[in-house]
């Protein structure tokens, strides 16, 4: 175990409620975030922060702690760079498979706080997407459906609409005027909310509805024709010829 003793060397420190700078000292006491192992070794960190008061009467913050940029945040158990880490696991191994490969690296947390770091990640900005894929997706089969909306080109989900019809799907179309292809399924809610959100965008089946609906029309209709395979004529299996053997080497 290696102990780690720091604290700020600055004069004063912003408020976080107004921003106004303060150099009135009130106080202090020690922190002790979770930080990444060294070496295999635990790294416990002791920060000793610094209370001030804030100059401005109005502020609804009367004091307030100092936090170090990059290192900590308010109430925040760990430093940034293992919460980094953390969600950086979450996001590759999910769950279970990042909680496993996190205690084999020495960095302690369960599945669920994995996924809180995951959550807690702000949301890529939309862009303008060119293309984009809609399809619907079930929060809870057979009750709940939706609308998920992605990137055709990077494949990446760009946004998620509560309902699976063409009212909630209009508005998202309408505010990205610079869609020119939607990759759609054959449903007709979102048919006619592509029409009338996007009626400059060029609509394309996308892969998998096309191969899905040719797999069922082929099953279907071998379904409706499997009694005329009842009727071909059945050949014994000993008058099937024998495949030809080659010429092995003497």
């Amino acid at each position: 175990m290696v102990r780690v003793q720091a604290g700020a060397t600055s004069a004063g420190a912003v408020c976080p409620g107004c921003g106004a700078w303060s150099e009135r000292f009130h106080g202090s006491y020690l922190r002790v975030p979770a930080d990444l192992p060294a070496a295999g070794r635990q790294i416990v960190l002791a920060l000793r922060v610094r209370r001030f008061a804030c100059p401005d009467g109005t502020c609804p913050r009367r004091t307030f702690v100092e936090q170090i940029d990059g290192l900590t945040r308010r109430h925040g158990q760990s430093t940034e760079r293992l919460r980094s880490a953390v969600a950086e696991l979450g996001l590759a191994l999910a769950g279970r498979a990042g909680a496993r490969m996190a205690a084999l690296l020495g960095i302690g947390g369960s599945r669920s706080t994995l996924l809180r770091r995951v959550m807690e990640l702000p949301d890529r900005p939309v862009g303008a997407p060119a293309a984009v894929g809609v399809d619907d997706f079930a929060l809870r089969k057979g009750h709940i459906y939706g609308t998920v909306v992605t990137d055709a080109v990077t494949h990446r989900v760009l946004d998620l609409l509560p309902e699976r019809d063409g009212a909630t799907l209009v508005p998202w179309l309408a505010a990205h005027p610079q869609i020119e292809v939607i990759c759609r399924d054959r449903a007709s809610a979102y048919a006619e909310a592509g029409d009338t959100g996007a009626p400059q965008a060029q609509q394309a089946a996308d892969r998998f509805h096309l191969w899905q609906n040719l797999t069922r029309a082929v099953e279907r209709t071998v379904m409706d024709r499997r009694a005329c395979l009842n009727s071909l004529p059945r050949r014994p299996w000993w008058s099937t010829p024998a495949p030809a053997r080659g010429r092995g080497r003497r």
